[in-house]
């Protein structure tokens, strides 16, 4: 029941205006792949937006973790976030409030949550879990935010901090309750609460117990999320052994190769993107060190940007090679539309 209320909410979201966006996104998205050249009628319908760098963790495989960026760290201002928002809002339909860093860390976030939500925008983001308490619970919910992961990577503490290094399972397991409390106390439906599974080898086994665990808190929805590795050509201790699980292949001399066929086309770069802190635009995800600069807002439109020849460029790379771009290789994701 709880993910049909999260879809109702999510389709409430839409105006004719943004469902005219989307239409415009797919057509143009179709029209590519039948010509072979970069098309883009629309605006983005899904915005990722960095609320910091920062991060109470030291993670493996993540550049906030290991403090290993060679761009600018810092957090983003709200004065910029509105200004962003004020252009994008209309068409936008899903803003993604996180990229590198723990959101929380940022004072303004929530303040941040609520102006989109009042804009009418589906907000997200994802959180370790190490700041929900009790306060930060309440604010949470009056901002509006509509869906929220948070990161537990492991039922025990043992296990939880083979990944999760630094942080402590009790303390993420005591906030998740404190967000359901907080939405019974306040009548809320929102947001929809999610347990994010990072299956690698150390928790494989705990698969079964991450769902009877959410479940006995009250957590909405489990997600299972196969993990990116770096350095995975010739195995790494994180890689699982349950093959549905990994997106990496063992081959037959032993080494590993990742899953994804590499064909060239990629959905998200015709309906979404990245933006960092301080308001660099780079093409997804995967570009964590934002090496794939598409444009910088501090300079220049959105909209100018979004159909600049940096941003075509990139599209008609991908169009030619998309195995020759650096941060595709290691990509299971984007190829699809709704992947």
């Amino acid at each position: 029941m709880s993910k049909l209320t999260d879809s109702l909410n999510f389709i409430s979201k839409l105006t004719p205006r943004r469902v005219v966006n989307v239409a415009k996104i797919l057509s143009s998205y179709y029209y590519t792949r039948w010509a072979g050249k970069p098309v883009q009628w629309g605006m983005p319908m899904t915005i990722s937006m960095e609320p910091t760098t920062a991060c109470n963790l030291k993670c493996p495989e993540c550049p906030s973790g290991l403090r290993a960026f060679s761009r600018p760290t810092g957090n983003l201002k709200i004065d910029f976030f509105r200004k962003t928002m004020d252009e994008l809002s209309k068409n936008l339909l899903y803003l993604i409030f996180y990229f590198q860093g723990e959101p929380y860390i940022n004072p303004k976030f929530l303040d941040m949550v609520k102006y989109a939500h009042d804009k009418g925008v589906y907000t997200i983001t994802s959180t370790n879990g190490h700041f929900l308490n009790n306060e930060n619970a309440r604010k949470t919910v009056e901002s509006g935010l509509d869906r929220m992961i948070i990161s537990v990577d492991g039922t025990t503490q043992e296990t939880y901090e083979n990944y999760r290094i630094g942080g402590r399972l009790d303390v993420v397991l005591q906030g998740a309750r404190n967000m359901v409390a907080m939405k019974k106390k306040m009548k809320s439906k929102t947001p929809h609460l999610i347990f994010q599974f990072l299956v690698v080898k150390p928790n494989e086994h705990q698969i079964e117990e991450i769902y009877r665990l959410a479940d006995e808190i009250g957590i909405d929805e489990v997600k299972l999320k196969t993990a990116q590795v770096y350095d995975y050509e010739q195995g790494n201790e994180l890689i699982p052994t349950i093959e549905k699980y990994s997106r990496y292949a063992r081959q037959t001399d032993g080494s590993y190769s990742i899953k994804n066929n590499l064909s060239n086309e990629c959905w998200k770069l015709w309906h979404a993107c990245v933006i960092t802190w301080d308001g660099v635009v780079v093409p997804c995800c995967f570009d964590k060190d934002a090496t794939h600069r598409l444009g910088d807002l501090k300079e220049t439109s959105f909209a100018h940007l979004w159909q600049g020849e940096a941003y075509q460029n990139f599209r008609a790379q991908l169009l030619k090679g998309r195995d020759q771009i650096d941060i595709c290789t290691n990509c299971t994701e984007g190829c699809k539309v709704w992947a």
